[in-house]
């Protein structure tokens, strides 16, 4: 899609102005289970982008292990029209990685048991780490490790019905510094019988505020010593994989809001793990090709008239950073069906240079931080297996 040269300092941050691609034999392929993932690179779920057509565009860039948006468990088991149309995969995906939430663990159990024995997944995702204030004000979402055997019932009831099929397990480091979670999560993942764990370096306090707490990560991995261990948080450029690669002595990262209207870092990560310098950015013309595709598939995945608005925020996300953007995002917003959009796409002026800041522009979630609400009494009896209610699992969002 994209073609280039190796990539000018200029185009490089500062804080990886001098990482040095891997050398050879530095880093190994991620073991999940009887999976080999090389680059040691996965696309974090984030709900409402991970559906298919996100996903292809970034595989086509590079290798890696590409999981799907979150679905629920309860709506699964049940036959939820919605549910089911996002657990779908494209006939070319393999492998086929499905994030699932859920906050009972017979529910859980029974979806894993249900996409198992219908062969429609070859990895399952457990997400453990949702900061959003509806849903830990029930107790789901990153508020769920704080009671620990239930945590535990949950991995235990996946693992026990996913058969050879790998389970993972994304979570934080806590509810906020003064209630960590994250080393009780990665050993019960160990212990339950997963195949990795990946931590997203922040707390639900910070939401995604300021700066990953990489030194979490490696924490993280002193504690679990058996399985992989994933790190997450602040992947903006492919020298980012490699600086915490290399101080935290993680197995694997986890790519988050860091590709976002950027699925050529997948590119970028490919060369760096190979030993290669990345190649320059996408001009604007390359940027608004790329965009015209991703169009293109989401209209084809799921109707124009859901394609469309879906397409808007990319839009947001591709053009960010490259001059009058933001007059440009307004007329997307105002552009009522596809082929208003790729009118507007034709305006872009193709020889425009990508502007050297762009990779890390912040994009996609910035809540600033929050007082996390927790269920009254949640804290009285952190042991406490007692399953939550349907209503938390109805609400969970991605983490």
């Amino acid at each position: 899609m994209v073609c280039g040269t190796s990539v000018d300092p200029i185009y490089r941050s500062a804080i990886n102005r001098d990482v040095a691609p891997a050398a050879a034999g530095e880093f190994a392929p991620v073991a999940i289970g009887p999976m080999r993932i090389w680059p040691p690179v996965v696309l974090a779920p984030m709900a409402g982008v991970t559906n298919y057509p996100f996903r292809a565009m970034c595989r086509a860039f590079g290798a890696g292990l590409y999981v799907s948006e979150m679905i629920t468990a309860r709506p699964l088991c049940e036959g939820n029209a919605k549910t089911l149309k996002l657990s779908d995969f494209g006939d070319d995906e393999s492998p086929r990685s499905l994030q699932l939430y859920g906050v009972d663990p017979h529910y859980v159990g029974e979806a894993v048991r249900r996409l198992v024995d219908a062969g429609r997944v070859d990895h399952i995702d457990m997400n453990f780490g949702c900061p959003v204030r509806k849903v830990t004000r029930r107790g789901g979402g990153a508020a769920i490790p704080v009671k620990r055997r239930l945590l535990a019932d949950i991995v235990r009831a996946a693992v026990r019905n996913a058969g050879r099929v790998p389970v993972t397990i994304k979570f934080r480091i806590g509810v906020d510094e003064h209630l960590t979670t994250f080393l009780d999560a990665g050993r019960i993942g160990e212990a339950e019988g997963c195949a990795a764990v990946a931590l997203h370096a922040r707390t639900a306090a910070q939401l995604y505020d300021g700066l990953a707490r990489w030194e979490a990560i490696a924490e993280l991995k002193q504690a679990v010593r058996t399985i992989p261990v994933l790190g997450n948080g602040d992947i903006w450029e492919a020298e980012d994989a490699l600086r915490m690669m290399r101080t935290t002595g993680c197995d694997g990262v986890v790519v988050g809001r860091g590709c976002l209207g950027r699925p050529w870092l997948f590119r970028d990560l490919a060369d760096v793990f190979d030993g290669r310098a990345p190649q320059d950015p996408p001009t604007l013309g390359e940027v608004a090709a790329i965009m015209r595709e991703h169009l293109s598939r989401l209209c084809d995945w799921m109707g124009e008239a859901a394609g469309v608005p879906m397409f808007r925020k990319h839009a947001t996300w591709y053009t960010k950073g490259f001059r009058g953007s933001a007059a440009f995002r307004g007329d997307v917003m105002r552009c009522a069906g596809r082929a208003d959009v790729l009118a507007l796409l034709a305006t872009l002026d193709p020889h425009e240079a990508f502007p050297p800041s762009a990779m890390r522009v912040p994009r996609g979630k910035t809540a600033g931080t929050q007082t996390v609400a927790l269920p009254d009494g949640f804290l009285d009896d952190r042991d406490d297996p007692t399953p939550l209610g349907a209503d938390v699992e109805e609400l969970g969002e991605g983490g």
